[in-house]
Parts: C-alpha cells; structure tokens; sequence
C-alpha cells in the first residue's frame, strides 16, 4: 500500500509545473488586454478634455489654429481637431485612432475614440 501511494505522488509531480505552464500565458494575454481597456478609457479622457479646452478657447475669441494646437497637445499624438461655428455656438470634434497592443493582440485593430464639446460664443467687449 505504501508503495502504490509513493507512485502517485511521483506521477502527480509534474501536474503542477504544467497547469503553471498553461496558466501564465493566458494571464499575461489577460492583463495585456486589460491594460489595452484602461489606455483606451485614459485616451477618451483625453479627447475630451481636449474638445472642452478648445471650445472655450475660440468661444473666448483665440484664433482656432492656436486653439487646436493646444487641443492636438492634450489628446495626445495622433489626434485630429474639428472646429466648426454655427451662429453663436463652437462646436469641436477631436479623434484620437489608438492602434492595438502589438502583435499579441492584433485582432484587436485599431480603434477610433471621439469626443465631442459645444460651446456658447461669447460677446466681444
């Protein structure tokens, strides 16, 4: 009996070092992709700030391209700022085109983050 039991334990001893060697790759693909999610949410926190700045700029009277460079500064490289003005309002559209975390997760593409702000124009003194 005692030597049936030291044969399990003998063949039960490289379990542990397999499941290890299956396990950390999925975790690794695991927190790839969750560090990919939070750079995303942190790009759109970006962009709109970026939108917000840049209308209360041109809606205080700053030129647009001085307005979007310092919008293009905040969302960060890559972004592209819109302006547009209808009546007394500003509005400003910034993207941001986030490329996947390498070749790891490449399904994943590319992905475009938007935001939007509109402002009030207002009065010249």
């Amino acid at each position: 009996m005692d030597t049936l039991l030291a044969r399990r334990r003998r063949s039960d001893a490289g379990a542990v070092t397999a499941e290890t060697a299956v396990a950390l790759p999925v975790l690794a693909v695991l927190a790839v992709a969750l560090a990919w999610l939070v750079l995303l949410g942190v790009a759109q926190i970006r962009a709109q700030d970026a939108a917000r700045e840049v209308a209360r700029a041109v809606a205080r009277g700053e030129s647009v391209s001085v307005s979007s460079a310092a919008g293009q500064r905040v969302a960060g490289p890559g972004s592209t700022v819109s302006v547009s003005r209808s009546g007394d309002t500003v509005s400003v559209v910034v993207t941001v085109a986030l490329r996947g975390p390498g070749r790891l997760l490449a399904g994943l593409g590319s992905v475009t983050v938007r935001a939007e702000s509109v402002a009030a124009m207002e009065p010249v003194p």
